[in-house]
């Protein structure tokens, strides 16, 4: 990661730090603030954060998980994923309506700079939420062929957009 994303990344957690609200406790992945989410973090935190392709392609087909892709709207119109939930980083403060709370939610990006970011924050609103930590390059790499076609077989019609 180079040093401007770095800095963004710090930057965009003490804005998140200083201004997002507390929210009852759901779930052990959920933080009430930021805050509270650093002062608890620990080995198992860090593991528990993160979803691979693998996870998520397993996860999708049970109906267990949501993606949210939340590339910007123009990059999802460049390459997309139609059994995505599409809501830009920018707009998720104002979509979380669009969000189920009884499922795990798994953000995703081409990397994971902003996932991460998106994660962080569902998890401070009462979201389960993980980010994908290969990205959505590499879950891309990872549906060809058969594997592609079995994922479309095994989701129901309405999770395709």
């Amino acid at each position: 990661m180079n040093r401007t994303a770095t800095k963004t990344m710090l930057i965009a957690a003490m804005l998140l730090l200083i201004c997002l609200p507390a929210v009852a406790r759901e779930h052990p992945a959920v933080a009430e603030s930021l805050e509270e989410y650093l002062l608890n973090y620990d080995y198992d935190a860090r593991r528990e954060m993160k979803a691979n392709s693998l996870f998520l392609i397993d996860h999708l087909m049970d109906e267990e998980v949501v993606l949210v892709d939340i590339r910007f709207a123009e990059e999802q119109q460049a390459w997309n994923f139609n059994f995505a939930l599409h809501i830009p980083l920018n707009e998720l403060p104002l979509r979380l309506d669009e969000l189920p709370k009884d499922k795990l939610i798994i953000t995703a990006c081409p990397h994971k700079d902003r996932a991460i970011l998106a994660m962080a924050y569902l998890r401070t609103q009462g979201y389960q939420a993980r980010y994908l930590e290969d990205g959505l390059i590499s879950l891309a790499e990872k549906l060809r062929g058969d594997d592609a076609r079995m994922l479309m077989q095994f989701l129901p019609a309405d999770k395709l957009q």
